[in-house]
């Protein structure tokens, strides 16, 4: 049972910024917290492989396709430091997939929106990672040790995505104006929903306070949110676009921008399932699921038998 003194001595713990590791004892309530953010983190970077996979046969060039190419693999590689994380808190990894696949999991809302043209992989380059950046380098200082350090090498790979999808934002932004038109037009599909990563406002966010409170969290949805606005800004006018907000400006005495309210019915409908690709994401990932039976099958047997002779 957990006691106050428990809960007291937990808490202290963490207020010294000692790293939980899984052997310690932690309230149930971290346990199921971090394994539900975690297993949305590793179900985020399996699905999100599928918008930008679509385009690696159709990519402008070598080098393009090759960067596309080891992007979408690094995602892969988040994705399974992720699910190990959770299985340290005792999470079955079988069950998580299966809760993707039932679609009774969540993942980033981001995913669900569909990439139209070539400029949406410098956009999700320049803007989503730019907004996953934001969200896990606070990460790297979360109080579970193995979130944690998960997080470092993910992070690191992640610098490189976002510096990669500038660069190739800025080639169409800079290159003839009907490349600079797709890039633009690019800018103003993503960036709402790209607002929208950080998640519902402060006020409307449940788990938020008490994740702050356990380290869990470092800063709150609308303090990451207003930094990403405050460097995207500049970035957008250096490559010559612009934000696709009527309501944007500098605040002088706030240090920070002013921007407009979220379609937040829009936010909701997402999460609910309703948004534009949701049903083709679980389909995709669920065919992909079952088209790899025999490799599981086939791993498992080896396994055995391997372990099998060993004895």
């Amino acid at each position: 049972m957990e006691d106050e003194k428990h809960l007291e001595n937990f808490q202290n713990y963490v207020d010294a910024e000692k790293k939980i590791e899984p052997k310690d004892w932690m309230p149930e309530a971290y346990r199921k917290t971090l394994i539900r953010q975690i297993s949305q983190h590793a179900h985020s970077e399996v699905v999100g492989m599928l918008p930008e996979a679509n385009w690696i046969t159709r990519a402008p060039s070598l080098r393009r396709k090759v960067i596309l190419l080891a992007k979408v693999q690094d995602e892969a590689g988040h994705g399974l430091y992720l699910y190990s994380a959770a299985e340290t808190l005792g999470a079955d990894r079988q069950m998580l997939v299966e809760q993707l696949l039932d679609g009774t999991a969540k993942y980033s809302s981001i995913f669900n929106y569909p990439t139209v043209t070539w400029a949406d992989m410098g956009a999700i380059g320049w803007l989503v990672d730019g907004a996953a950046i934001m969200n896990q380098v606070m990460l790297t200082r979360t109080s579970y040790g193995p979130y944690a350090r998960a997080m470092v090498r993910i992070c690191k790979e992640e610098s490189f995505h976002q510096r990669q999808g500038y660069e190739a934002i800025t080639a169409l932004a800079q290159g003839s104006p009907e490349q600079k038109e797709m890039a633009q037009d690019a800018l103003n599909r993503w960036w709402w929903p790209s607002l929208m990563m950080f998640g519902p406002t402060d006020d409307n966010s449940p788990n938020s306070q008490q994740s702050m409170k356990w380290k869990i969290k470092r800063k709150s949805n609308d303090e990451l949110r207003q930094e990403f606005v405050d460097r995207t800004v500049g970035q957008a006018e250096a490559i010559g676009l612009t934000i696709p907000d009527p309501d944007l400006k500098w605040n002088e005495e706030t240090g920070h921008y002013e921007f407009g309210e979220i379609n937040w019915d829009e936010f909701y409908n997402v999460i609910k399932g309703n948004g534009p690709c949701n049903r083709e994401r679980l389909k995709a990932r669920n065919e992909a699921h079952d088209n790899g039976e025999w490799v599981r099958e086939a791993a498992n047997a080896y396994a055995k038998k391997k372990k099998s002779k060993a004895a």
